[in-house]
């Protein structure tokens, strides 16, 4: 089995920055796809950001410009790069990865994170 953990959540202001990390650990061979989720209270989870294995990216429209998300094979982690935060930002941020290189298959047969916390203050 894979093991996601996130770090980098908190609170931060309006205009602000985060860097999110996710380190995977286990069956990291079984890893292609990755990717950051979101879900703030009463909505659904989202995806935010993906990337392949090969490196490219694709990101919700909310987020394009502002967020980046990159990834170190060699640490088996991915990175949120979150930039000029708004307070709709606010949410659980969610890793995952999974043997597919396709991103959308995260939800079906990837390994979650247990999320971290973001809140972005007015």
């Amino acid at each position: 089995q894979v093991q996601l953990v996130e770090s980098g959540g908190g609170l931060v202001q309006a205009g602000g920055s985060l860097r999110l990390s996710c380190a995977a650990s286990g069956s990291i061979f079984s890893i292609n796809a990755m990717g950051w989720y979101r879900q703030a209270p009463g909505k659904q989870r989202e995806l935010v950001a993906g990337i392949t294995s090969g490196g490219s990216t694709n990101y919700a429209d909310s987020v394009k410009g502002r967020f980046t998300i990159s990834r170190d094979n060699a640490k088996n982690t991915v990175y949120l790069q979150m930039n000029s935060l708004k307070p709709e930002d606010t949410a659980v941020y969610y890793c995952a990865a999974g043997p597919s290189d396709y991103v959308g298959a995260l939800p079906i047969t990837g390994s979650w994170g247990q999320g971290t916390q973001v809140t972005i203050s007015s």
